[in-house]
């Protein structure tokens, strides 16, 4: 009997274990009061910067969230979740030139982000970064923006930049029979970078069609290929009275700002072109004008820095430059030879040989005056106010 009665009790006491350990909970289980121990998984929301989505912050209602096994996002109440994270910016830092194809090129503010309007084709533009298949471009009118890298093409370097002066609706000067110079100093401008082909030297244009654009621009476009060298191609007016022989004028960096070393390359360089350019048009019969300080010069202002914005930014970007101007527009006997396309030629052939030989030998150039002081402005322009984007 009381082994019977011992049998029960051992038989009761694991029965009792058993149903304890079913019902028992795990201590690292921290339940609330008042929670469930039921729930019901909730649905992973879409990351709004994943592949496809705008990067744009997305405002739901649930403060708290956990990551699922899929990397999807899950709240705890089944709830979407607040999230405000920007696109991941992974832009690499570029250089060069992006010369935008013959169909134009799509632009936007974000890489991949939606298209706002299209880049007129032809146009080169300043490249800072590149992000997938988006390059981070400056404008001609100093606009930051993204343009797609399938539409057109990257320059990464050029041993010559040539910048045509003016542009769109600043014409620079005209002269009397309506030839403006914006027009002019593309042309020549072009044949400068064909001339300079024929030599084996590359070369760009830093403006490649009729637009406006800031100096800053023109200069981010050169710096941007690391070239040896920067010529702004231009043609001149109100000269001081009559001259045996062609004006023509070569500005050199100068200023406080300017190394001694740069000022001398500069210098050099314009010696060589106007003695190249003086050699070219005095062939060709004109009533000559010009101012009585012609020649390879400089010009400093008030600040001590160069007085041209053109060649000071240019001195801030470590770049050697010059500004040529090539002959009187405003003179009639000169305008009428610069309609013709053999002075345009000689121009452009006269520019390249001083740059060629600036690169490959050791002259002097000359021509080198001390410019009388001056306090009338240079023509105006240049800058960004009312500028407007060569956008289709």
């Amino acid at each position: 009997m009381v082994a019977t009665v011992r049998l029960c009790v051992l038989l009761l006491i694991v029965a009792l274990g058993g149903v304890a350990c079913a019902g028992g909970s795990d201590p690292s289980d921290k339940q609330g009061s008042g929670s469930s121990t039921s729930a019901t998984a909730a649905a992973p929301v879409t990351d709004p910067t994943g592949p496809g989505s705008p990067a744009e912050s997305t405002s739901t209602s649930s403060p708290s969230a956990t990551t699922d096994s899929t990397g999807g996002t899950a709240s705890t109440t089944g709830r979407p979740v607040t999230t405000s994270k920007p696109a991941p910016d992974h832009r690499v830092a570029a250089s060069g030139a992006f010369i935008v194809g013959d169909q134009g090129a799509a632009v936007a503010s974000s890489p991949g982000g939606a298209v706002s309007s299209r880049m007129r084709s032809g146009v080169a533009l300043a490249v800072d970064a590149i992000q997938g298949g988006w390059a981070h471009v400056l404008t001609p009118c100093e606009n930051s923006l993204w343009i797609r890298m399938a539409d057109g093409r990257i320059e990464k370097t050029a041993d010559i930049v040539i910048d045509p002066g003016h542009g769109g609706p600043e014409p620079g000067a005209v002269g009397p029979g309506g030839l403006t110079e914006k027009e002019l100093n593309l042309a020549v401008a072009r044949m400068t970078v064909d001339a300079l082909a024929a030599e084996g030297v590359t070369a760009a244009l830093a403006r490649t069609g009729e637009y406006r654009q800031t100096l800053q621009s023109r200069v981010s476009v050169a710096t941007t290929m690391h070239p040896k060298a920067f010529v702004s191609i231009h043609h001149n007016a109100s000269p001081d009275g009559s001259w045996p022989g062609p004006g023509s004028e070569v500005y050199y960096q100068t200023g406080k700002s300017v190394p001694p070393a740069r000022v001398a390359d500069s210098k050099r360089l314009a010696g060589l072109i106007y003695e190249e350019v003086v050699k070219a048009l005095a062939v060709f019969p004109a009533e000559w004008v010009a101012d009585r300080d012609a020649g390879a010069k400089y010009r400093l202002g008030d600040s001590g820095d160069d007085y041209y914005g053109i060649l000071r930014r240019a001195a801030t970007g470590g770049v050697v430059a010059n500004l040529v101007e090539l002959a009187f527009i405003s003179n009639p006997s000169e305008e009428a030879l610069l309609q013709r396309d053999d002075v345009r030629r000689a121009e452009a052939g006269a520019v390249a040989r001083g740059i060629v030989r600036w690169l490959r030998t050791p002259d002097p150039g000359s021509g080198f005056v001390v410019p009388y002081p001056r306090s009338e402005p240079a023509g105006g322009g240049g800058g960004t106010t009312g500028c407007v984007d060569p956008l289709e």
